[in-house]
């Protein structure tokens, strides 16, 4: 039993060592774990309140640096934003500092800032808090950008360099002064911005440049003499004449008519054709002869509405492209009719006024054909007859019937003569008026110079049998082409003739320029005038000129394809294409220096019978002297200046006018004759004041001035 408790106590001991061995070697990690889970965490926050002063004083020397770096880079900025910024913009800045602490132009741009901080691009977001190194950079390119006119992009570049810096302000804080590599690299930055700006500057400068020469181009592309009330350059409230309801009330009509047009078409819009017809009626009552806004009714802008409405309704209801584009096609196929046949009852109206008599012009040549008949035949003579042949005086040719031109005439060529005692003028009208041309003249001497007037009727040489023109004007077919009663029916469908059925065209008065040798036979030279020009200066170089071999002197009138043969003459008939170059210059009558010496020479007048016994049946050209002038002096016309004879003043409103007050002589060829109502107002008083409107017989016959 002994040794059996023996036994047993000796296993149990062994198996609790056993198991405290075993228990021994599990408490260790579980001490392990408890450390690990329990103490690190101690040990950890110990650690942590030891450190918390160490990095609170080193946070306070760091804020101490930091700061004195921000005083360094305040310094300049406060000065620099002192020069640009108000005392009351620094005021509130200051102020938000203490909540702040570095100034915050945020802070001031969101409560007190004014339109002018406002920076292109920059967020409000509490992210871009700018700091005061932030508004230097931004002050600094809002400054160049108005000084030098810099681009957005410019100011972009700052504020998004600011955005970048406001990001990294706690890092910032612990950061260093710059070094001076960074600072070197930054001006080396500064400059590269200043060069770029200054190129950007330059191309703003050079593209403004090239658009401002681009519009005084155009400028000068547009015709000034057409931008009048229609200019579309023109603001009408800037036009004191402005149109511009004028026009919109013409359209409206305009419209209304189409629309009219189509209403009566249909049955079924007789109301609105009513209506139409009626705001028409309104419209032109209120337009009448308005040609500015100013000239209209002042119930014009309700004429205008009450048109629009009823417009308005005939485009809902009647509204058809093609028909509108058919009505307005026939309207302006209509409006051309009407204006070509106004154009030529225009023109017979002219011409019918131009060759007719003003009432003053027959008044006074009653009257002076009564007192020469009341004359003594002893007191009908002119004086100094002796010089009418003499040769080495300055001879004058005047062919006409209207007493008041002829004496404009001789006084405006005896005015402007350096010695008038030198000057002759041969003056022949025809047996109606040649009584009172005489008078005239015993009346009203021409100073010095002499003048004798003779009757075409008194020529016995100039017989039809030797006149091939005097044949065909008496010949029955003539008088059929110029009084047959039934040949037109019409203003307008005889217009295209009235102007060779002119009374200057059947009188030989016309024809005379072609007999200067047969008139005066003892004369050398003779200076052809006109009795619609008025001389302005001394004439008498005029004998002086050497034509060169030349019978005519006169000034040419062609201009680019402008009065040249093919004008006048037929090129079609073979005589004429054969002898004449259709290109040829044309040239003027009214004022002409004739060599009647190489006159007889040439046999002008042979040449010109041959021409005119050809033209008998008008083939070769229509009535008139000129085209047998051009016929017969061809080849033999000397050019002469064009100042001495300026033309156009019967027909021609825009003359210059230092081409006319240059001229030796001025012409108002044409139908616009100085003498009659329709004569251009403006050339009127050249020719006026060489009239003695102090005459008891140019007052009895109440002439206009």
């Amino acid at each position: 039993m002994p040794t059996s408790k023996r036994l047993s106590h000796s296993a149990s001991g062994g198996g609790l060592q056993r198991s405290r061995a075993s228990a021994g070697r599990c408490r260790l990690p579980v001490v392990l774990l408890l450390f690990l889970s329990i103490l690190a965490p101690l040990l950890f926050l110990a650690g942590r309140s030891v450190r918390a002063p160490i990095y609170s004083d080193q946070k306070g020397v760091s804020n101490l640096s930091s700061k004195q770096i921000l005083d360094w880079k305040e310094q300049p900025a406060v000065q620099k934003l002192k020069s640009i910024l108000t005392k009351e913009v620094i005021d509130s800045i200051v102020a938000s500092r203490d909540e702040f602490g570095p100034w915050s132009l945020d802070f001031f741009r969101r409560n007190h800032g004014s339109s002018s901080w406002q920076i292109d691009e920059l967020d409000n977001s509490v992210q871009s808090n700018v700091t005061a190194e932030d508004a230097i950079q931004t002050v600094a390119g809002a400054q160049l950008k108005t000084s030098h006119g810099t681009s957005e992009h410019d100011a972009s570049f700052h504020v998004s360099s600011s955005k970048d810096e406001g990001v990294k302000d706690e890092s910032a804080e612990n950061q260093l002064p710059d070094s001076p590599a960074k600072l070197a690299r930054r001006q080396l930055r500064e400059k590269r911005r200043e060069k770029r700006v200054k190129e950007l500057i330059q191309l703003d400068n050079e593209a403004l440049v090239k658009l401002e020469n681009a519009a005084m181009e155009r400028s000068k592309s547009v015709d000034n003499s057409i931008l009048g009330k229609y200019s579309i350059w023109r603001r009408d409230n800037e036009n004191e004449n402005s149109d511009s309801i004028v026009r919109l009330m013409r359209d409206q009509m305009i419209m209304a008519k189409v629309y009219s047009l189509i209403a009566k078409s249909k049955s079924s819009h007789n109301k609105l054709y009513l209506e139409l017809l009626n705001r028409l009626k309104e419209s032109q009552r209120a337009l009448g002869e308005a040609n500015a806004d100013g000239d209209l009714p002042h119930n014009a802008p309700e004429k205008i509405k009450l048109m629009g409405q009823a417009l308005s309704k005939s485009r809902e209801e009647l509204y058809d492209c093609r028909a509108i584009t058919d009505r307005l096609r026939l309207m302006l196929q209509s409006a051309e009719e009407q204006v070509r046949g106004l154009k030529k009852q225009s023109t017979f109206l002219s011409q019918l006024a131009a060759k007719t008599i003003p009432n003053g012009i027959h008044c006074l040549s009653m009257h002076l054909t009564v007192a020469y008949h009341l004359l003594p035949p002893e007191k009908r003579v002119f004086p100094n007859s002796e010089n009418l042949e003499n040769s080495n005086l300055f001879h004058y040719a005047l062919f006409s019937d209207n007493v008041l031109a002829a004496s404009v005439v001789v006084n405006s060529t005896v005015m402007n003569a350096k010695e008038p005692e030198k000057h002759v003028f041969h003056l022949v009208t025809d047996k109606l008026n040649f009584g009172a041309m005489k008078m005239w003249f015993l009346l009203n001497p021409p100073g010095k110079a002499t003048i004798h007037v003779e009757n075409v009727d008194d020529f016995k040489w100039l017989t039809s049998s030797y006149c091939p023109v005097l044949r065909q004007l008496e010949s029955a077919a003539m008088r059929e082409y110029y009084f047959r009663a039934d040949q037109h029916t019409s203003l307008s469908a005889s217009s295209s003739n009235l102007k060779y059925r002119n009374p200057k065209y059947l009188s030989m008065l016309n024809h005379l320029r072609f007999y200067l040798p047969q008139i005066y036979p003892k004369l050398d030279k003779i200076l052809f005038l006109d009795d619609d020009i008025v001389v302005q200066k001394d004439l008498t170089r005029l004998w002086s000129i050497d034509l060169k071999g030349n019978v005519n002197g006169a000034v040419e009138t062609c201009g680019q394809s402008f009065h040249r043969f093919d004008k006048y003459l037929n090129f079609s008939n073979p005589h004429i294409a054969r002898n004449f170059d259709p290109n040829a210059c044309g040239w003027a009558y009214g004022m002409n220096i004739f060599d009647l010496k190489e006159w007889k020479k040439r046999d002008i007048t042979g040449i010109y019978h041959k021409w005119q016994n050809m033209n008998e049946d008008r083939v070769l050209w229509k009535l008139g002297t000129l085209p047998p002038g051009l016929l017969t002096f061809y080849k033999l016309t000397f050019p002469l200046d064009k100042s001495w004879h300026v033309l156009g003043l019967g027909y021609n409103p825009s003359i210059d006018r230092t081409e006319i007050d240059n001229a030796a002589v001025i012409h108002y060829n044409g139908n616009m004759k100085p003498w009659l109502e329709l004569s251009l107002t403006k050339y009127r008083p050249f020719w006026s004041k060489y009239i003695k409107h102090d005459h008891p017989h140019i007052r009895s016959c109440s002439f206009s001035q």
